[in-house]
């Protein structure tokens, strides 16, 4: 699972997202009719709740894999964050205190 600190995720969120990730074929969704759609650029596909409002996952178009809002799943998830992405673009009013590896972009690590 990642911590994404981009400018996206932080005022979808309201915070860093936490997410982990899933290839679309393998995601079985219940209540379909509630989901919303949001677009703010080409590149992304974000869908939401419409009764409550949480963010639930995002795809990036043409992908397969759906990253999906760890604070969306039920407890225990069983999930640990393995790194933080765009660190560059954090918000500047908290600090990342652990020593996962942290990456200034999007990065893959190996």
């Amino acid at each position: 699972m990642i911590a994404c600190h981009c400018d996206s995720c932080r005022r979808q969120t309201g915070h860093h997202a936490a997410a982990t990730a899933a290839p679309a074929e393998m995601i079985q969704i219940e209540g379909e009719e509630h989901l919303g759609e949001w677009r703010a650029t080409g590149r992304a596909v974000r869908r939401f709740c419409r009764t409550c409002g949480s963010t639930l996952f995002w795809q990036a178009v043409g992908e397969n894999m759906v990253s999906i809002m760890a604070g969306s799943l039920d407890l225990p998830t069983g999930l640990e964050i393995s790194h933080h992405i765009f660190v560059a673009e954090k918000g500047d009013y908290y600090e990342i205190t652990d020593d996962l590896p942290a990456f200034p972009g999007e990065s893959k690590p190996s």
